[in-house]
């Protein structure tokens, strides 16, 4: 069984074990609490992450000994609702839309994803209503069909909505099977590459490193958003036609640029292209195959450009019968057991946190850190695959939490003083930006010489040149 530990992570990450007793971790009760073990996943997650942060600034630096690093739960919680935390010159933002939650069935319960407006309308034309149909509309709609009907139909029509299942149910579903079948992330060597020497002043890890941030929503944002705390050039690079939600990207923006490309048009095409023979790390997030037109598969990109890391996030995994769909966190906890796990008799729950995304976010950052390690030592285009379903299934089957055996020589290796969560104060900050005056959570990634904050305000969405800084 996977125990949920920063040392279950650290290995399947390829790290050296003898590292492991640099990390030290500040236990706070209270902080994430849940059934399942979300705060002992979120802590490992962040360790990891950490780490591997902590293992590359000292190797481009040559230092004999690795920085240690603090992993301390009352950060961790509070970065994982970071979404929750900001304010825009004091407003709060929204995070779900009304047609985003869970919906009554002629047979038990149905989540649906509507945030983005595309969303929104394909949900409605998929169960023929207006655009303007009420919540209590699409409620009448859904409550006359089954579960899986209204999956199926929903999702036939480009929208997002998946019946909720037990452990049970997913453990014997097609997609379940073929998702617990697989390790927690993938790591494979696809190509030769040169070692590359990466530059940089700042002495930060990833300092010097250019990452063409292709990803949306929260998992690789918050990955990108991490290599930017650690010194990368990040650039994301979206669609003009897909703009995402301000309040999104205000908390996922930090320490990065941002630029929109039209890859159908000749121009931008040339200009992305131009971004990609600059690049060390290429982050994607949608659906396996979704990118591959663009000359963006992990084998076309390791024939363009010798040496890169590629990193993908999907909602499913890449095999499957769901492998081509479209998912988000609150989806997955639906499909996968965890919304009945965490609710109540006759009510579908959810996680404290939308922790399936900010956790695989830290392991897809941990996963590139840790393949520019091997990298500049061994050369190689790398391939890293992760997903938030496969994440899930760790968080479900692992074990781990109080009362769930944590403790034991596992964490022998350990200091683990004890102290309480009494609230997320000490680990938010404000800055002022071209968006407004900002509140926002810290970066839970610590460790001795590491930076404090991000060197940048997230920017206005798209207004970036799409150029290497």
């Amino acid at each position: 069984m996977d125990a949920v530990n920063t040392e279950f992570v650290w290995e399947a990450l390829g790290g050296d074990p003898a590292l492991l007793p640099r990390v030290s971790e500040v236990v706070r009760d209270g902080a994430l609490p849940a059934r399942l073990p979300v705060r002992e996943l979120a802590r490992a997650c962040v360790g990891a992450c950490a780490l591997a942060a902590a293992e590359l600034g000292a190797r481009r630096a040559g230092l004999a000994e690795v920085p240690r690093v603090r992993v301390d739960d009352g950060a961790v919680a509070t970065a994982f609702v970071s979404e929750r935390h900001l304010l825009v010159d004091g407003r709060q933002p929204v995070t779900f839309a009304p047609l985003s939650r869970f919906w009554r069935t002629a047979d038990g319960w149905v989540r649906t994803h509507a945030n983005y407006p595309h969303h929104r309308a394909r949900l409605l034309g998929a169960l023929g209503l207006p655009g303007d149909a009420s919540a209590e509309t699409v409620a009448s709609a859904l409550a006359e069909r089954s579960a899986t009907d209204a999956e199926d139909t929903v999702y036939g029509a480009g929208g997002l909505a998946v019946a909720l299942r037990t452990p049970e149910e997913w453990a014997g579903h097609e997609q379940g099977r073929a998702v617990a079948a697989g390790p927690l992330l993938r790591r494979e060597v696809v190509g030769a590459g040169p070692v590359r020497r990466l530059s940089g002043e700042s002495g930060l890890p990833a300092a010097g490193v250019r990452v063409l941030d292709l990803t949306r929503v929260i998992a690789g944002p918050v990955a990108t958003r991490t290599l930017g705390l650690l010194g990368a050039d990040v650039l994301r690079v979206d669609s003009p036609g897909l703009p995402e939600l301000p309040d999104q990207h205000a908390d996922t923006g930090f320490g990065k640029r941002s630029a929109a490309l039209d890859l159908a048009d000749r121009t931008d095409r040339r200009r992305f292209e131009e971004l990609l023979a600059g690049a060390d790390v290429v982050v994607t997030g949608y659906r396996p195959g979704a990118l591959d037109r663009f000359g963006l598969a992990p084998q076309a990109l390791a024939e363009r450009r010798p040496g890169l890391v590629v990193a993908q996030l999907s909602a499913w995994g890449a095999y499957g019968p769901w492998a081509g769909r479209r998912g988000f966190d609150s989806l997955v906890q639906a499909a996968t057991g965890i919304a009945v796990t965490e609710g109540s008799p006759g009510q579908p729950g959810a996680l404290p946190a939308q922790a399936l995304d900010h956790g695989t976010g830290f392991l897809l950052a941990a996963a590139v850190l840790r393949s520019l390690t091997e990298q500049r030592e061994e050369g190689g285009t790398r391939l890293v695959r992760l997903a938030l379903a496969r994440t899930a299934a760790w968080l479900t089957t692992g074990g781990g939490g109080e009362g769930r055996g944590e403790g034991g020589p596992a964490d022998a290796a350990y200091d683990r003083p004890r102290a309480s969560y009494d609230g997320p104060d000490a680990w938010l900050a404000e800055t002022h930006s071209s968006l407004g005056r900002l509140r926002y959570a810290l970066s839970p990634v610590s460790f001795d010489g590491g930076p404090a904050d991000w060197s940048r305000p997230p920017g206005t969405w798209g207004a970036d040149e799409a150029r290497w800084a």
